[in-house]
């Protein structure tokens, strides 16, 4: 059986990553386990995967615990898809957000096709680096309203109406007055950037 192995790293903190092995026919729910098991993150969020190119541009979703609109319009589940299904490249890259309340995202890149080893135990954590930053539990910050923070946010910020840039009457006007030839000559003059002094 085919080995994959991933580089997962935190989108803000590139010098953290961890090296995850996982076999080819392993869903994405047992790479998203794998993942938490070596971040200390609890696993039981709404997570997503998304299929992306080399620019990290986020393709087609595989979600674990969707909200019902995404559940509704057919959203690919993590349980329900091998990793194999979706790996096209020998570089294939993830771009994938954890925890969509407290969001921390990062990007899961295949780096190796290995074969299985003998005596090992998949999924596999074959490399760590760097300590994987705190995570911001949504338990630890008090729930939105979103009654009082709306007003606050509005009482905040103070409206300027003043518009900043041409204002085309007063612009336009100074144009009009340069209608007689006398005054064009001593224009032509001073864009020449010399002018007598007489």
């Amino acid at each position: 059986m085919a080995i994959y192995r991933f580089r997962v790293t935190f989108e803000d903190y590139e010098d953290i990553y961890r090296e995850i092995d996982m076999p080819s026919r392993a869903t994405f729910l047992e790479l998203h386990e794998a993942i938490h098991n070596s971040t200390g993150y609890r696993s039981d969020v709404s997570s997503s995967f998304y299929v992306s190119n080399d620019q990290w541009k986020k393709g087609t979703e595989i979600s674990l615990l969707p909200s019902q609109r995404k559940a509704e319009t057919g959203v690919l589940t993590m349980e329900a898809i091998r990793l194999s299904k979706f790996i096209d490249d020998p570089h294939q890259k993830f771009y994938y957000v954890y925890n969509f309340d407290r969001p921390y995202d990062f990007h899961v890149e295949l780096v190796k096709i290995l074969k299985e080893e003998d005596g090992k135990i998949y999924p596999l954590i074959s490399k760590t680096v760097g300590e994987a930053p705190k995570n911001a539990s949504a338990s630890a910050f008090p729930l939105s309203t979103g009654i009082d923070d709306e007003d606050d946010d509005e009482d905040d910020v103070v409206a300027d109406e003043t518009e900043y840039g041409v204002d085309d009457e007063e612009e336009f006007d100074m144009f009009d007055d340069e209608g007689s030839e006398g005054d064009s000559e001593e224009q032509s003059q001073k864009s020449n950037g010399y002018e007598d002094e007489f």
